[in-house]
């Protein structure tokens, strides 16, 4: 275990100065909440995106954000993470304590206001929520920033009375080597509290407080929601998802914006959107903000990306790694049909890829005897 502390001033003048902006807009925030004991985070899935938004939570002068790594704990233990990106600039960030495994994040005896768990969610491999056995305390709030829907389900059973907020976000990065993290495109992360057929004032208060500690950390589009609209959010990321990652996974590695310029992917592609875009409502039992962008607006966009980007789904598959299938898949399908609802598109695309994970698990598993 190592405990450093912070987040190291950018290389470049233009981030030196977001950096100052930030510490200035963190300190009046602060202030102005009268908070003074520190904010105690924890990071569970130190990846991409759990580094990422982990350093700019650390730029908020009175938290302490700390880790669990896994496979890159030896080079964070040591430099810390090393991030890059077209907003913010180059710069370093040092957890409070990196932890090797969640004992010895249970060994160290603190109390943690905010477990932040942004590992992928793959619940027919395995539950998450046990990592948080002997973590979650009075007063910790458990942040899901996960794909899918229904992730929040093993979370609420396992604990609880403790107070779940369900985050989504659009953020593309990439840690391209151990410790090392690329952020690419967009910052965008809603979140919402958990509270199916409830009301919590503790929880909305709480799902305030870290979305304002996101904004002091200069994530300006960091959004407060309620449960409802955020299951929306969680619904239309789905359109995207289910569309996107599968079918790049069954068209032998085409890109996002590959697919969207073929005129026949191009019309599968919305199909399955609108499939999912007008099953959301009927499930939901209210429309979708009209805000929210159309299968037309999001290919449109995509058309624009030439990034060369990847669906995770893809990246796993090519990467040997179990696909988030039934998060992403599976449980809108079963969510979808206790309303006596059915998606064909979704369900397709689901009977096959479910089948070709099986076959390669079968011939790994043959190959080792």
């Amino acid at each position: 275990m190592k405990s450093r502390g912070d987040v190291q001033a950018p290389h470049q003048a233009t981030s030196a100065h977001l950096v100052s902006k930030t510490r200035h807009l963190a300190t009046s925030f602060l202030t102005s909440s009268n908070l003074t004991m520190p904010i105690k985070i924890l990071i569970i899935g130190a990846g991409a995106v759990g580094a990422f938004y982990a350093s700019r939570l650390a730029l908020v002068p009175s938290t302490q954000v700390s880790v669990i790594c896994r496979s890159n704990y030896t080079v964070v233990h040591a430099n810390g993470f090393s991030i890059s990106s077209p907003k913010y600039g180059s710069y370093t960030f040092t957890p409070h304590h990196t932890f090797a495994n969640p004992r010895q994040a249970i060994d160290s005896k603190i109390k943690w206001d905010y477990i932040v768990v942004s590992t992928k969610a793959l619940p027919d491999v395995s539950d998450d929520s046990e990592i948080l056995e002997g973590l979650v305390g009075d007063g910790t709030s458990i942040v899901l920033v996960q794909n899918g829907l229904g992730v929040e389900e093993p979370y609420l059973k396992r604990f609880p009375s403790a107070i779940i907020l369900s985050a989504v976000t659009i953020v593309s990065a990439a840690q391209t080597e151990p410790g090392i993290i690329e952020h690419n495109r967009w910052t965008r992360i809603s979140v919402g509290p958990y509270l199916p057929g409830s009301t919590s004032w503790a929880a909305i208060e709480s799902n305030k407080r870290f979305v304002q500690l996101l904004q002091a950390g200069e994530i300006k589009d960091a959004e407060e929601y309620s449960h409802s609209k955020l299951q929306m959010v969680r619904w239309h990321k789905i359109a995207i998802n289910a569309s996107m990652n599968p079918s790049a996974v069954l068209s032998n590695g085409t890109t996002n914006n590959a697919m969207v310029l073929d005129p026949e992917l191009y019309i599968h592609l919305k199909a399955v959107m609108d499939e999912v875009l007008s099953t959301a409502p009927k499930v939901l039992g209210t429309p979708l903000p009209k805000e929210f962008a159309t299968s037309e607006a999001i290919l449109a966009s995509t058309q624009k990306n030439t990034s060369g980007s990847k669906p995770s789904m893809l990246l796993d598959w090519e990467n040997g790694k179990r696909m988030e299938l039934e998060v992403i898949l599976g449980n809108p399908i079963r969510i979808a049909r206790e309303k006596g609802l059915e998606m064909p598109r979704l369900q397709t695309l689901y009977a096959l890829l479910r089948k070709a994970q099986e076959n390669r698990d079968e011939a790994k598993s043959q190959s080792h005897l």
